[in-house]
């Protein structure tokens, strides 16, 4: 089988826009050779995602109702990341927005794309260690309960699907990978 592209694009239609998010439909050929149509959605910004990590082994969890879900959600500090901006000051910027934390030391820990059948939004999640307290800057559409738990509660969390979203179980797993091979201390 060969990586080469197999869609054809015979038209693009530009079906919504707004400062987030475009949704195109496209008029292909697909890969068996038969006329056909498909969605995307582009995003306007990278998914930024920080797992906070303290000297005690303590993460923090936001909570906050997810519209498009009609749920509540237990979540890592996240949010949007401009393009064309640093997605490391994306990140240390969303951590104090709704933590009202800081972290000396910052390390890149996963790049992922969250539903790459009909979007293109690429995620990237940071672990942030050395932190330090200060006031927390909430947008005003977030309306945000902040939790300090022990990483492995949170591990728990994940492990008995109390916690669905993507990008925090992806953080998750991952940093608990890196403690279980000890490439990191917890």
């Amino acid at each position: 089988m060969s990586e080469i592209n197999p869609w054809k694009i015979n038209l693009e239609e530009n079906i919504y826009d707004n400062p987030w998010i475009n949704l195109t439909e496209f008029k292909v050929i697909n890969p068996s050779g038969n006329p056909g149509i498909y969605g995307k959605v582009h995003f306007k910004n990278k998914a930024i995602g920080v797992l906070p990590l303290d000297e005690e082994g303590n993460t923090y969890l936001v909570g906050q109702y997810r519209f498009p879900l009609n749920k509540y959600s237990w979540e890592i500090p996240e949010g949007g990341g401009p393009l064309e901006s640093s997605p490391l000051d994306s990140a240390k910027r969303e951590l104090l927005e709704e933590t009202g934390l800081k972290a000396a030391k910052w390390t890149e820990i996963q790049r992922m794309y969250l539903s790459n059948s009909v979007c293109d939004e690429e995620a990237i999640i940071y672990l942030a260690q050395n932190l330090e307290q200060f006031e927390a800057e909430p947008e005003e559409t977030e309306q945000l309960i902040i939790k300090k738990l022990p990483f492995e509660e949170v591990y728990q969390m994940v492990c008995k699907g109390e916690i669905t979203d993507a990008i925090t179980v992806a953080a998750v797993l991952r940093v608990h990978i890196l403690i279980s091979e000890n490439q990191l201390t917890a």
